[in-house]
């Protein structure tokens, strides 16, 4: 099995960012530990700050990959764009977030990507991408 987690804006800040909503580890520190817990899986993971960037890289792994974790930070709510390129693709996408954004600010309770999505974890701190690798499997 193939899977690529991708993560939006400001997720490279993980560990240093807002830790009491984020937490205080690293997302390549805990890549690592999924690396290991999932031996048998081929993962993947990319990052960027960039609309076009994360969407190129959807279209790049998107009929080859067996699954994508996605946690499309602030574009979760605003990108139409995402949302295309998601409906785009065959391969299969999990919409991921660490903070549970329902328990947020008003704005976080739309999420423009989740219709296009075969499923959405949230609220689960960082271990919302473990689960995510477990549903696929």
């Amino acid at each position: 099995m193939k899977l690529i987690i991708i993560n939006g804006p400001n997720l490279n800040l993980l560990g240093t960012r807002e830790t009491d909503v984020y937490g205080n580890e690293t997302f390549v520190a805990y890549f690592e530990k999924l690396q290991i817990k999932f031996a048998s899986i081929e993962l993947h993971y990319y990052q960027s700050n960039v609309e076009g960037e994360l969407i190129n890289k959807l279209h790049e792994v998107g009929f080859s990959f067996d699954g994508v974790i996605l946690n499309a930070g602030g574009y979760t709510h605003t990108s139409v764009a995402l949302r295309d390129a998601i409906a785009s693709i065959k391969t299969p996408v999990i919409e991921v977030h660490i903070s549970n954004i329902y328990a947020r600010e008003e704005f976080r309770h739309t999420s423009l990507i989740a219709p296009k999505c075969k499923g959405s974890i949230s609220g689960f701190g960082i271990d919302s991408y473990r689960l995510a690798i477990e549903s696929f499997i």
